[in-house]
């Protein structure tokens, strides 16, 4: 079995969702098929739940019926008979029902929030389940609000996923496509939550993982991972094969097509992952697996917004126990650190989280000397085979900045990594150079 999953501008337009139904059916592979919401429809929502929480419910009101003329629009293309049109509109009424509902709630809460964001998945899965029903299809929808559960620190239970997935499936033996949403879950108090925001990656790869699938696919409207930020950097290129590790990477510091959780469950039970493009189905995509090609530069990704912390202190000459102090905080207030650089009496470490910034610095005053932070930091992280056997590695790379200030650098760590920080202004001439040095010689 596949697991294929499919963002908002895959399923956007009622033309996409109709070559969605083509691609999924061109061979007899069984598919579990996990949607986002419609393009647009997450913010949408959002937006009606900002209304209501401001206690503007004939704004809300407008909103929501801005939101339903277009769903309106949306079915009455999709669907070929009048069987589907009222299949589709009886979904739209029973949904939209729900959204006015929430209106008379006060106050509207978090709880309110996330089940309101939950109707674009519910929305679309329900759609494109009536539309292949209308198509002759052998499919059925199964709810991932039903084997889908977060835990307590909003970390995916798969072992429950697994069990459930193998108590429902066997039942629908006979289906060749099963319909799921991505992102939505159940939280420990049996509520509607979230996996948070392009998590729909995640959901598939946790599918995936807990049926120990053939393969994952992850259907975007580009040919694959990129070596560098198309948006910024021209001649890019698809990376064609990544490791789980190089994957992993790219997508913590940056690379906007896999959400940086995905790689996880898939690397966990060693089920590859493809990326593919919509909009051009024939081209390759990239693969993601346990194998990787030989070049020793696969592909750049920069993580913005980072903050840069600088902390001395002269006990530090052979003292044990200081690094613990450092970083015993940092867990005390749930803040992660992406980069570390360290000197016989101090270390330089980022953070891109900075809601606990204050009472990290405080405490970590008690016994150290801070400079003033570095805000508007860049990482930039550099991916590839950097074994200890590959020469010249990092020669290349600081040949590449020899123009660009560099604050820190992080290499060894792994030997698939190498991460530069520099300050935010100087990301795209970063970007550009590390293309220009790194991979255009061969490209």
């Amino acid at each position: 079995m596949h697991v294929w999953k499919f963002g908002g501008t895959s399923v956007g337009k009622p033309e996409r969702m109709q070559s969605i139904r083509n691609l999924i059916t061109e061979d007899d592979t069984r598919k579990i098929v996990v949607l986002s919401a419609l393009s647009g429809s997450t913010n949408a929502l959002l937006a009606i739940g900002e209304s209501l929480k401001a206690n503007n419910d004939a704004d809300a009101n407008a909103k929501i019926d801005a939101l339903k003329a277009h769903y309106d629009t949306f079915i009455d293309e999709l669907y070929k008979t009048s069987e589907g049109k009222a299949a589709g509109q009886a979904i739209l009424d029973s949904e939209f029902s729900f959204i006015r509902s929430l209106t008379s709630i006060k106050p509207f809460t978090l709880k309110q929030e996330k089940e309101l964001v939950a109707e674009g998945e519910l929305l679309s899965t329900q759609i494109f389940q009536a539309y292949l029903v209308e198509e002759g299809i052998t499919s059925v929808l199964l709810p991932a609000l039903e084997f889908m559960r977060i835990d307590a620190d909003n970390e995916p239970e798969i072992q429950y996923t697994e069990q459930k997935l193998a108590e429902m499936l066997p039942q629908h033996d006979d289906k060749q496509i099963i319909v799921t949403q991505g992102f939505i879950c159940r939280n420990p108090r049996g509520e509607v939550d979230n996996l948070k925001r392009g998590g729909s990656d995640y959901t598939a790869s946790l599918i995936g993982g807990a049926i120990r699938a053939e393969e994952i696919q992850i259907w975007t409207d580009i040919d694959g991972m990129h070596n560098n930020d198309p948006r910024i950097v021209k001649n890019t290129f698809p990376v064609r094969e990544l490791t789980f590790d190089e994957a992993a990477e790219l997508a913590y510091f940056g690379a906007k097509i896999l959400h940086p959780s995905t790689i996880t469950p898939a690397r966990m039970f060693g089920v590859p992952v493809r990326l593919k493009n919509t909009m051009e189905p024939s081209a390759p995509g990239t693969l993601i697996a346990d194998r990787t090609s030989s070049e020793v530069f696969k592909a750049i990704a920069a993580k913005d917004g980072i903050t840069a912390l600088y902390i001395h202190s002269t006990r530090m000459l052979n003292a044990y126990g200081f690094l613990r102090r450092i970083f015993e905080i940092f867990e005390k207030y749930k803040t992660p650190v992406d980069m570390i650089a360290t000197s016989e009496v101090s270390v330089s470490v980022t953070i891109d989280n900075t809601e606990r910034v204050q009472e990290i610095t405080d405490e970590l005053n008690t016994f150290c000397t801070l400079e003033e932070p570095d805000c508007d930091q860049t990482i930039i992280c550099i991916v590839g085979n950097f074994s200890a056997d590959n020469e010249g590695v990092a020669l290349r790379v600081f040949n590449a900045m020899k123009n660009i200030p560099i604050r820190m650098v992080s290499y060894g760590g792994t030997e698939s990594n190498l991460s530069l920080l520099v300050h935010g202004k100087y990301k795209a001439d970063a970007l550009n150079a590390l293309n220009d040095g790194l991979f255009l010689a061969n490209h």
